[in-house]
């Protein structure tokens, strides 16, 4: 329920601040007073987006605050979804800044204006002649068809099982795209697979292949050394070993002659098994080195191997390579398995066809068994409002495919005259017809629905102060359960409302501002007498704006 209204610095209003209550809640003025600003100033708070011009004094910031009672609205998962403080008076606020910066804020948090703009159609709805178009569009039509037959569990199960359903499907999409582009790429990469598979590829391998080369390269060079160094140590006359020999045994002699000494033949005797052990090893080296091209050709062809596939693959490093095998092995293998996988997609989807088909049928049944309730109510509520040869014909039908509220077509003709021929509203019926039939359609959901504050802005035109009247008592009714504004040019409409509010002009100096007052009983009964007979008040015009406020 909107509870409270502060406009300041918007368009011919300076500062407005007004209080509203439950019930229904007319708005009556002068044409050009200021009731569609009040309607663009409430709109912003509701996440219309800021026009600059709309500034009364273009050097200070517009600020509009509408403070609404929200126990009611289930909407505490809302708040907290969005990280916002729940009260259950909530405040919205919206400034615009002189620069044409808008921010907006919900009890003092700011959010951005898409969230701002679903909390306000959950608070308020302002019906305009934009909105009586709906009307004429099936997702609407099946919206109050829905609300009748109580279908919201349903819908919630439906539009779950429908995006499973929608995500299967596209998983299946691209499965089967996938597979088209890799049985293009499988022959080339199974053939890449195989060269790197078929290459030692290992940790350290190339180090290895690259040192067993220089070997092989360089064998006879290395012979000469290894014999070198062998003769180095053998010469009979000057071999290290032969010396060391001798150098052992005149250590072995000096051990006796005490400990100092005894220490030296220790080192001495260290020094010779390390030594002779060395001739020993070159000695090996010598016998087992040899001169082997086929082994050498070997290498060379293994370490070129690898030089081509890190050239092939622009990468430097064996690691790397190894990566790369397993990056196509699992592409490769992907691939082969694409056809079963796509197999238990298909499957899978088929189950969960069936099982949104089934909730579709549960759906369907239950809008069938409310259309006859539906058109009685329409019909008969027309009958009141001027329209007794009013006639629908209603028919659902299946559809092509799933839809997001549901899997049905809808034809929603209608017929103003006995005997004529039925068409879309959008086509056969007139605006004042479409104004009383939208109201029916919002009273009707109201019985059905927890509907949010609703603003009527000027519904009743085009239709006679009979037929406002009537249309007043369907406003009136629905104030019972629910908050309802009218913004009306009628004096049968402003009558019947419980609180009665009037827009005006005044006039300071050269400035011209809009203000808002609720009016008295006495002050409604001029305003009244002024709708019916202008502003020179007859007795007539008074007496019959009584008669219409008792």
């Amino acid at each position: 329920m909107l509870v409270q209204l502060s406009i300041k610095n918007y368009a011919l209003i300076d500062n407005l601040n007004v209080a509203f209550t439950n019930g229904f809640t007319c708005i009556t003025g002068e044409t050009g007073a200021g009731k569609s600003i009040l309607l663009g100033g409430l709109s912003l708070v509701l996440g219309k987006r800021a026009d600059l011009s709309s500034l009364r004094d273009k050097n200070k910031k517009c600020v509009i605050e509408a403070e609404f009672q929200i126990d009611k609205y289930n909407l505490k998962s809302f708040f907290k979804d969005e990280d916002l403080d729940y009260e259950e008076r909530t405040i919205i606020r919206r400034e615009i800044q002189p620069s044409g910066k808008s921010r907006a804020f919900v009890n003092d948090s700011p959010v951005r204006l898409d969230i701002l703009t679903r909390l306000g159609s959950s608070l308020i709805d302002v019906h305009s002649q934009h909105q009586t178009l709906q009307l004429t569009e099936n997702d609407f039509q099946l919206k109050v068809i829905d609300a009748l037959a109580d279908n919201k569990k349903v819908l919630t199960d439906y539009g779950e099982k429908l995006d499973q359903y929608r995500k299967a499907s596209k998983e299946l999409e691209d499965l089967i795209n996938f597979e088209k582009e890799a049985n293009k790429e499988h022959d080339y990469n199974s053939f890449l697979l195989e060269e790197l598979r078929a290459a030692p590829l290992k940790i350290g391998i190339q180090e290895e292949l690259e040192e067993q080369y220089e070997q092989l390269e360089n064998v006879e060079n290395i012979l000469d050394l290894i014999s070198s160094g062998h003769q180095l140590l053998n010469d009979e006359q000057v071999g290290i070993v032969s010396l060391l020999t001798e150098l052992k045994q005149v250590a072995n002699k000096l051990s006796g002659f005490g400990t100092q000494y005894a220490d030296l033949n220790q080192r001495v005797q260290s020094v010779f098994i390390e030594v002779d052990d060395i001739a020993s090893e070159l000695q090996n080296y010598q016998e087992e080195t040899e001169v082997n091209p086929e082994l050498l050709e070997e290498t060379n062809s293994k370490l070129q191997q690898l030089y081509d596939l890190q050239k092939k693959h622009g990468v430097q490093e064996v690691s790397e390579l190894l990566k790369i095998r397993e990056e196509l092995l699992e592409k490769v293998s992907v691939t082969e398995n694409l056809e079963s996988d796509i197999a238990k997609k298909i499957k899978e989807l088929e189950s969960q066809k069936a099982a949104l088909q089934k909730t579709v049928d549960v759906l369907t049944g239950k809008r069938k068994k409310v259309v006859p309730e539906l058109k009685k109510q329409l019909e008969n509520s027309l009958k009141t409002l001027g329209m007794p040869s009013a006639t629908f014909k209603i028919e659902i039908s299946k559809a092509d495919d799933f839809k997001s509220n549901g899997a049905d077509g809808l034809s929603f003709l209608f017929s103003a005259n006995k005997g004529g021929d039925y068409g879309e509203l959008k086509k056969v019926a007139s605006g004042g017809e479409l104004s009383r039939i939208m109201l029916t359609i919002k009273s009707i959901l109201a019985k059905y629905e927890n509907l949010p504050t609703i603003m009527f802005d000027e519904i009743d035109t085009g239709v006679s102060g009979e037929i406002s009247g009537k249309m007043g008592d369907i406003m009136q009714a629905m104030s019972k359960s629910m908050q309802v504004f009218s913004i009306t040019h009628l004096p049968q409409v402003a009558s019947k409302g419980d609180h009665h509010f009037k827009v005006y002009k005044l006039e300071e100096g050269a400035v011209t501002k809009t203000n808002m007052k609720e009016l008295t009983n006495e002050e409604r009964v001029v305003e009244l007498a002024e709708m019916l007979g202008g502003k020179e008040l007859s007795e007539s015009a008074m007496a019959h704006a009584r008669q219409l406020l008792n």
